[in-house]
């Protein structure tokens, strides 16, 4: 079983309708879909990947201090000694940094900046295309998944990058990389290393491999895009695994509602009652970041409350 493959440049041509149809199933049965020939140069992604993985290089001596590594020894240390080893379930193993239009970026290499704002760009466009496509799939007019995240115009959509990289681990068997969970935004574009897997999600009660593609950016769907669609776009359950050998690079870009907008079911009627609450995206976020790790169905009840 693999994750959806989609060549994006066929909404331009006589192949539009399947290829929407194709966009609507890895929405609706997936949650994950990767897209192909998606208008990003091959040349700017070569790019990213060089200065990323230079970027970590130069961070890699600052890991082997880290939090993970230090819980881990210590957890080697003790195994030994105890017979009811623990794995390390509230630690992942990644080295990460986040990238906003107002925040502090890396300045080595001196062209990360550059080549990473370019990037950002680029992602940004793809984004509200597939937003668009959103919309006309679900039967809204265009650009209302764009105008819902802006409060309707009124305030700036969040756009960040996760630049993340997974070392080598001694101990497979003891952490992961990245714990499972869902997405709390919109949508979600992710550029994932080609040469070393690790990312899975959940479905139908199995982990499946993502698999890595050359060049495509793998697409999910968060919590709120879920709420818009009243259910029928679902947010999965996702991990990464830890490696043995082989760095896994991992470039994640959110488009998410502003902290302001108000998320409400944009489909509901008497046939299809809304499923989910009216709340303010800057409350479930609160919620979010106590309960990332945890089912997301509480966290719809926690905003329901409030």
């Amino acid at each position: 079983m693999a994750i959806p493959v989609i060549d994006f440049s066929k909404l331009k041509g006589k192949q539009r309708a399947e290829t929407l149809a194709q966009i609507a199933n890895g929405c609706e049965e997936w949650g994950f879909f990767q897209l192909v020939n998606h208008g990003i140069p091959v040349e700017l992604l070569d790019r990213v990947k060089k200065v990323c993985s230079e970027c970590y290089r130069l961070r890699a001596k600052g890991f082997k201090g880290s939090k993970p590594v230090q819980l881990l020894n210590k957890l080697v240390e003790e195994e030994g000694e105890a017979a009811d080893v623990k794995r390390l379930d509230n630690v992942d193993w990644e080295d990460v940094f986040l990238l906003q239009d107002d925040n502090e970026w890396p300045s080595n290499p001196p062209e990360f900046s550059v080549i990473m704002k370019e990037y950002r760009e680029e992602l940004r466009k793809l984004a509200e295309k597939v937003m668009e496509v959103m919309d006309e799939n679900m039967g809204f007019e265009n650009g209302y998944i764009k105008k819902v995240f802006s409060g309707n115009g009124e305030h700036q959509p969040f756009f960040g990058t996760k630049v993340s990289h997974y070392p080598p681990c001694p101990r497979l068997d003891l952490v992961n990389g990245l714990r499972a969970h869902t997405d709390a935004g919109g949508v979600i574009l992710l550029f994932q290393d080609d040469q070393v897997g690790g990312l899975q999600i959940l479905k139908d009660g199995k982990w499946i491999d993502v698999q890595p593609v050359a060049n495509a950016i793998v697409i999910n769907t968060g919590d709120q895009i879920e709420v818009l669609s009243n259910g029928r776009y679902k947010s999965v359950w996702h991990r990464v695994l830890t490696t043995s050998d082989g760095n896994r690079r991992s470039i994640a870009s959110f488009y998410n509602p502003s902290l302001k907008a108000t998320i409400t079911p944009g489909i509901s009627n008497d046939d299809a009652p809304a499923l989910y609450p009216k709340f303010v995206f800057g409350d479930y976020m609160e919620v979010y970041v106590k309960q990332k790790f945890t089912a997301k169905e509480p966290r719809f009840d926690a905003v329901r409350a409030m």
